[in-house]
């Protein structure tokens, strides 16, 4: 039975906590509000951090042999919940979904009155964070801090099961190969009576049954299912998707008391030096981050959610990195059909506080139970930046502070990684992102490397990587913000007494709010470009742009040149804005490409051309040389492949003569990098550009790229 539809609601205080519940209560003066959905949704409740829910339903209670669950399936982050009066129980995590047996309170009544007190109160300038709720309230990621996600976003139902009850349940693929794969099941279920119970699964047209003596109450049940000569999936570079329906029963004297399901498939994968192995094969991840569709979750509609997983397969990626926080159920299923893998972040975002550390471990388990059948959930991370930021942006993650033991990193985190291999144990655990090499192992963990946006230039990246490798193992982030020129601070904010708001003179505005608005420091955006290379607000915000798209091809492109040796993926920050104001993502709020999409789709392409990045400005007799390099995601070489390099001069008055040209003839190895040779020029004195253009040729294969550079002019 489906509780959807419009309830009555009313903002939270501690007088109407105290009646709220009872089904005697008057509330028709309260507003309607629509269940599922979000509370800021309404105006009236568009600042408020608590609201109180009553809905009204008819039903007769079950049989004396049949049971009665309440499943409340995402409130967001808090909630009591009463039913006819009485007290139900408590939800604390906004995915997880949230059973209690109701049966005897539906006992000698037909009407029934639900009532839910909701909380979610956003931690805002806490040092440290108290509530797991990432992403969706974290102020760094655009679009979020002012819009509160509160209320109860995902559907209520009651669900009427036999005398044995599922309580939880979990579906992991321990492993597989072309010769047999292992299904890890766990079924948590209630029972009136002891007795025996049969498990009786079925997968792929095989049947497996497991009888269990059960006690009185609450059991626990944990076993494994072979499935002998299974169809492997694979992510879409390397093969497809079979999937596979998946049913487990509880029986009870010969009849099903309850079943749950799952959709599964075959694979294992490890990671080894950062480097993930799917079935055995192992695939540098060209990845991406994905921020929560909507700021408020509730409000995507559900081809919404799978396109942005399409689309960045289209890009010619093949990992989304869920940042901080736990997606909608049709980011997995999407990622399963087309081949996507998952970077899996738990909603634990900054430096949180001690007390969070219970429902940390708790949530790690509900996240294992939720999204564990998924082939396409590669990798589990405990939290995101485990750490207080520092006042000063850096390009590599912060060294200061983070050489002795903290509470975040050595206590929680351990807690939960242990937690997620204890659970699952099929898939690799990093227990945080951007934390350098500290005691007692020094080993580290991936990196957030923000060169070109926090200081320096993209191009640095190399001298960088080249000092200390490790630093680009696994890059978890990385990119550049822009700022829309809807941007509402862009025009409109202006200090020093301004009403009007082209009154005052470019470039004269609120650099802080605007950088606020697009989860930056303002410090790096005016690094990012400086206010005096634009004319007025609306160049300047183009430049954003065109900055970012260096940025995104320079890293990609020289992180890519180390594939395997030591790079084994990065995930660039990240694929789509939350705000209409602006954001790191490639894609706007409307998904509107920005200039950073055409360079993302160039540098992922499954072949590149790459030569070293050219100098920021040029003097006319300095001389070039570039080292020039193909890398290969085929899987077989490429034969008789020709490259061809050209070095052009675009003249001070107009036209262009060709400085130098090279070529080289050969096989490309599959699954590499290989140095192709070098150019060599000097910058003619009548340039005012340099052009260097690279093309590749082999069978049916075409690939382009092209670097430019200014050429300072001498003065005469």
């Amino acid at each position: 039975m489906e509780l959807s539809g419009q309830w009555r609601a009313t903002t939270a205080n501690d007088e109407r906590r105290r009646t709220f519940h009872q089904p005697e209560l008057d509330d028709r003066a309260w507003s309607e509000i629509t269940v599922p959905g979000h509370w800021s949704s309404h105006l009236e409740f568009a600042e408020a951090h608590a609201v109180l829910y009553r809905t009204r339903f008819a039903l007769k209670a079950p049989d004396a042999d049949r049971r009665c669950r309440l499943w409340l399936d995402g409130i967001c982050q808090q909630s009591d919940v009463w039913l006819n009066g009485r007290y139900v129980g408590t939800t604390d995590g906004y995915f997880i979904s949230h059973g209690f047996d109701i049966t005897q309170h539906l006992e000698d009544r037909s009407d029934h009155l639900l009532a839910v007190d909701v909380t979610c109160a956003p931690d805002k300038g806490a040092a440290a964070r108290t509530s797991l709720m990432g992403a969706l309230a974290d102020p760094e990621l655009s679009g979020t801090a002012e819009e509160n996600p509160g209320g109860i976003w995902r559907p209520v139902r009651i669900r009427e099961t036999g005398s044995t009850a599922i309580l939880f349940s979990r579906t992991v693929c321990l492993g597989a190969d072309p010769a047999s794969a292992a299904l890890a099941l766990r079924c948590v279920f209630d029972t009136p009576v002891a007795g025996p119970v049969v498990l009786r699964t079925r997968v792929c047209g095989h049947e497996h049954e497991l009888e269990h003596p059960a006690a009185a109450g609450e059991n626990r049940v944990e076993w494994t299912v072979d499935v002998p000569e299974p169809e492997l999936w694979w992510p879409h570079s390397l093969g497809d998707q079979p999937l596979h329906d998946l049913l487990c029963e509880v029986v009870v004297d010969g009849e099903v008391s309850d079943s749950f399901a799952a959709r599964v498939g075959f694979r294992s994968v490890r990671m080894r030096n950062w480097i993930l192995h799917v079935n055995g094969e192992r695939l540098f991840a060209k990845g991406i981050g994905m921020l929560p569709t909507s700021a408020r979750p509730g409000d995507a509609g559900s081809s919404e959610v799978a396109d942005d997983v399409l689309t960045a397969k289209r890009a010619g990626l093949d990992m989304i990195r869920v940042i901080s926080h736990i997606a909608r159920r049709e980011v997995y299923e999407t990622a399963d059909e087309i081949g996507m893998l998952v970077w899996q972040d738990l909603p634990l975002r900054g430096q949180m506080a001690r007390g969070v550390r219970p429902q940390a471990t708790r949530q790690a388990r509900e996240a294992v139970d939720l999204l564990g059948h998924h082939p396409s959930v590669a990798v589990w991370c405990a939290h995101d930046e485990p750490f207080k930021k520092s006042e000063t942006p850096s390009p590599t993650p912060p060294l200061i502070g983070q050489q002795t033991p903290s509470w975040n990193r050595t206590v929680l985190d351990r807690s939960v990684r242990r937690v997620l291999n204890r659970t699952d144990g099929s898939r690799p655990v990093v227990a945080h992102t951007a934390v350098p090499p500290t005691f007692p192992d020094f080993d580290g963990t991936t990196s957030h490397l923000w060169f070109g946006w926090h200081h320096g230039r993209a191009a640095d990246l190399a001298a960088a990587a080249a000092r200390i490798p490790r630093m680009t193992r696994f890059v978890t982030a990385f990119g550049a913000a822009t700022v829309e020129l809807q941007n509402p601070h862009l025009d409109a904010a202006r200090p020093h007494g301004s009403h009007h708001p082209h009154d005052s003179q470019w470039p004269t505005l609120d650099w802080e709010r605007i950088a606020a608005s697009v989860g930056a420091p303002s410090e790096s955006l005016l690094h990012l470009v400086a206010p005096e290379r634009a004319r007025d607000a609306e160049d300047w915000a183009r430049l954003t742009g065109i900055a970012q798209a260096e940025v995104v091809k320079t890293s990609i492109e020289l992180l890519r040149r180390l594939k395997y040796h030591p790079t084994g993926g990065f995930s660039l920050f990240y694929l789509a804005d939350a705000s209409e104001a602006g954001g790191f993502g490639v894609l706007d709020r409307q998904r509107r490409a920005k200039p950073g999409w055409q360079a993302l789709l160039d540098a992922c392409r499954p072949v590149i051309v790459v030569a070293d990045p050219l100098p920021p400005l040029l003097s006319p007799g300095e001389e070039i040389d570039l080292a020039v390099h193909v890398v290969s995601d085929r899987r077989t070489p490429i034969d008789e492949a020709q490259v061809h390099a050209s070095v052009r001069a675009n003249i001070t008055g107009g036209g262009s003569a060709i400085v130098s040209e090279q070529r080289w003839g050969g096989t490309i190895p599959a699954d590499g990098c290989s140095l192709i040779g070098r150019v060599n020029a000097i910058v003619p004195g009548v340039a005012n550009e340099l052009v260097v253009s690279l093309k590749l040729t082999a069978e049916e294969l075409t690939v382009t790229n092209e670097y430019r550079s200014p050429v300072h002019s001498l003065a005469v």
